[in-house]
């Protein structure tokens, strides 16, 4: 089966639950440089996802995704702060560095099954 449009990818549905999860647990934090960072870090993992598919080329797709997969460690480093500083709670926490790992998973998979050039 040939995906046709980015929103199709499993990895891009699993992106924006990350970005809604991000956004709906630190909506109400008062560290404006904390929130700000982690959102813009969970909107390029997203973000990047979608630019990469849409160049329609597996090396510049497998740079985006090298990208995203990089963001998503950059949202996994944040919890480990969000969580210290009280932003958070150990569930979300949990629930927040889940997600990543599954995320920077299948971008790796994505990844390996791409043509090298």
């Amino acid at each position: 089966m040939k995906i046709e449009r980015f929103e199709d990818l499993i990895v891009w549905q699993k992106a924006k639950e990350l970005v809604l999860f991000i956004y709906k647990n630190f909506k109400d934090c008062k560290d404006w440089g904390f929130k700000d960072q982690i959102q813009r870090a969970a909107l390029s993992v997203m973000n990047n996802i979608a630019e990469g598919f849409e160049r329609r080329a597996d090396k510049q797709f497998k740079h985006f995704l090298f990208i995203a997969k990089s963001s998503s460690a950059e949202v996994r480093s944040m919890m480990y702060v969000g969580l210290e500083l009280a932003y958070c709670q150990q569930k979300e926490f949990e629930e927040g560095y889940a997600r990543c790992i599954e995320i920077s998973k299948l971008l790796a998979g994505l990844i390996r099954s791409l043509h090298s050039d």
